[in-house]
């Protein structure tokens, strides 16, 4: 048991020394004696020990001297030096008797262990001399030089001691002192410390990897394959042993090291869709290699779905793309190819434009584009609700924290939106108290919900849309300036309707397709009532447009829409635009009684009167 548990191994090229270790064990780490295993084994033995695997499962060795050098040679684990100093070569001179200023001693041994040694001649009372072998055949040869030049004595390691004698030349071996054996025990110990908890961080993350549903490859910064999942060996259809330590331009894999960091890139691999991203390894400043993360196409269509299907589930998702946003005018093909521009980042977008152009469009159609697709999308109108109820459907609550608060509290609108977008309709509208804290937002990236004492970290893209000139506002001092420039980092401008005439026939037959379930009979719309549309002014925008079509479909009694559907049509619209505003008692009347009888539910009751709950809000207001 003993022996499968050791993670330093003493290699001790005397049988002193040997015992001098086990002694500093037993005293020193009896509580860690399970971590060491000592063996004699000097410079003639520690090759073959070496070869048979005698340190195979070690964390660590310790040695001493050439024993030490050529394991550190002959393995790939760290070997730990036990170091020999002055103090132990003097101990070694006393002990042979040699202190006369007659007699030349030779400090025999290899480099790294009589560095220095010549030093002694000015405390001893005889010459020192140092004797450099690195190894056993030249060892005899320098010995023999050594004996020829005068030396009467040999103080060295076990093999230059071993040899000398071999010579006929009176020698003593050097011992280790006890706490440089300590020294060295407690270095391996704690070297084999860390590499255990490296091993097993290692076999942790590689678990992680190999689990990973996605296709792993990692690549040095030489260029060569150090990790490879299962993933990616059903990709590529090779192994991971004839993968891992080739260089990757030669494994023909597709996959380009000069990939734009976190940067996606479609391939084919075996006549299949792949996503590429690569992420650079950075160690202090320096690149040391890079990681690339393969997805079948087919997969991240498959968890998109999903996503997107949790979040319909939620009502929290976008359901407007930019294809969905008809036109060929000049005016209409800008504010696409911006919006198109725009969604690739993640800075704020406001949107301007005359009510019912289709703002809230644009923005699910930006959300859309982006990287956060799959992720949450959110609206709120700022005209729409008073103020104490838009702080706390923006930035939600903690439990208690006013009369009727839910229990529990609630989130709000920007932490729902997390890691996706929120659409602020009507900024323009929102009271000045609310702005400061909007700014706040946008600066710090945190809310702090009503009555709460932490603050939430989130990361919210803001795309904000106004009928209003802010500018203007600004100057008026109704509108913060530091939000507004805030707000205005990207600008698009959504062309009214009448701006963009030549869209009008392009745009009738689109609403006709998408209203073609309330009457199946028609088919088509004549080319002259095409025109009267098209000429005909919108105030109302594409949103007037649009109710305009769904009347027509619903009214027109032939297989097309003619131009007296048209005409019929504009009759209502007229009657509809002469009761936007209520001037009298009578029509303000009849609103309280339809809101009444919708249980003051705005989105109901502006149906009923065939009017938007903006334009319901905003009448409210002014009837107070």
């Amino acid at each position: 048991m003993k022996r499968l548990q050791a993670q330093v191994l003493v290699v001790a090229p005397t049988p002193r020394l040997a015992e001098d270790v086990r002694g500093v064990i037993a005293d020193r780490f009896h509580a860690q004696e399970v971590l060491f295993e000592v063996v004699e084994a000097d410079l003639r033995d520690a090759e073959t020990f070496a070869g048979r695997g005698g340190a195979e499962g070690y964390e660590v060795v310790v040695s001493r001297g050439g024993t030490a050098d050529l394991l550190e040679q002959l393995l790939d684990i760290p070997v730990v030096h036990i170091q020999v100093s002055l103090t132990d070569i003097l101990r070694a001179v006393r002990t042979a008797g040699a202190m006369t200023a007659e007699q030349k001693i030779g400090v025999a041994g290899f480099p790294n262990m009589i560095y220095g040694c010549a030093e002694l001649s000015e405390l001893l009372p005889l010459e020192v001399v140092e004797i450099e072998v690195h190894g056993a055949r030249d060892a005899e040869e320098k010995l023999r030089a050594g004996a020829a030049e005068g030396v009467d004595m040999i103080v060295g390691d076990a093999v230059s001691a071993r040899i000398a004698r071999k010579c006929g030349v009176r020698a003593t071996a050097i011992d280790s002192g006890r706490q440089a054996i300590y020294q060295a025990l407690s270095e391996a110990a704690l070297i084999a410390g860390v590499r255990r908890q490296d091993e097993l961080t290692s076999n942790f993350l590689r678990g992680v990897v190999d689990k990973a549903q996605d296709g792993v490859v990692a690549v040095n910064a030489e260029g060569e394959v150090s990790l490879f999942n299962p993933v990616a060996e059903d990709i590529f259809r090779r192994t991971r042993y004839e993968t891992v330590g080739q260089k990757l331009s030669a494994l023909r894999t597709a996959l380009d090291p000069a990939q734009d960091a976190d940067e996606e890139q479609f391939i084919r691999i075996h006549q299949k869709q792949y996503l590429v991203r690569r992420t650079p390894v950075v160690v202090h400043g320096t690149v040391c290699g890079s990681i690339f993360r393969v997805q079948s196409i087919s997969e991240v269509q498959r968890i998109e779905r999903h996503i997107r299907k949790k979040l319909a589930d939620r009502g929290l998702v976008a359901k407007w793309n930019m294809e969905d946003i008809k036109g060929v005018s000049a005016s209409c093909q800008t504010m696409k190819h911006k919006a198109e521009k725009y969604a690739r980042t993640d800075s704020t977008v406001l949107i301007t434009g005359e009510s019912g152009t289709g703002k809230e469009m644009l923005a699910q159609g930006i959300h859309n584009r982006s990287h956060r697709r799959a992720r949450p999308f959110l609206a709120v109108n700022c005209a729409a609700l008073p103020e104490n109820l838009l702080e706390s459907e923006l930035f939600g609550y903690v439990d208690g924290a006013f009369t009727g608060a839910r229990k529990g509290g609630r989130q709000g609108l920007f932490e729902l939106a997390h890691g996706g977008t929120i659409f602020l309709d009507e900024i323009g509208e929102m009271p000045a108290l609310l702005q400061t804290r909007l700014l706040r937002v946008l600066q710090e990236r945190e809310v702090m919900p009503l009555g709460g004492e932490s603050i939430v970290p989130i990361d919210v893209r803001v795309i904000a849309a106004t009928n209003q000139n802010l500018a203007r506002m600004v100057e008026a001092g109704t509108f913060r300036s530091d939000l507004y420039y805030r707000l205005n980092i990207l600008r698009i401008h959504m062309p009214a309707l009448a701006e963009r005439r030549a869209d009008i026939p392009l745009l009738v037959r689109s609403l006709m397709r998408r209203l073609a379930h309330l009457n199946g009979e028609i088919t088509g719309i004549s080319d002259e009532a095409v025109e009267l549309l098209r000429i005909r002014p919108w105030p109302g925008n594409i949103r007037q447009l649009q109710n305009m079509m769904e009347r027509l479909m619903l009214l027109a009694d032939g297989v097309e829409i003619t131009v007296a559907d048209v005409r019929r049509a504009e009759e209502d619209d007229r009657e509809e635009l002469s009761g936007t505003q209520p001037h009298t008692e009578e029509e303000g009347d009849v609103l309280h009684r339809i809101l009444a009888e919708e249980h003051y539910n705005l989105s109901r009751a502006a149906k009923r009167l065939g009017i938007h709950r903006t334009t319901l809000w905003r009448r409210m207001k002014n009837m107070k």
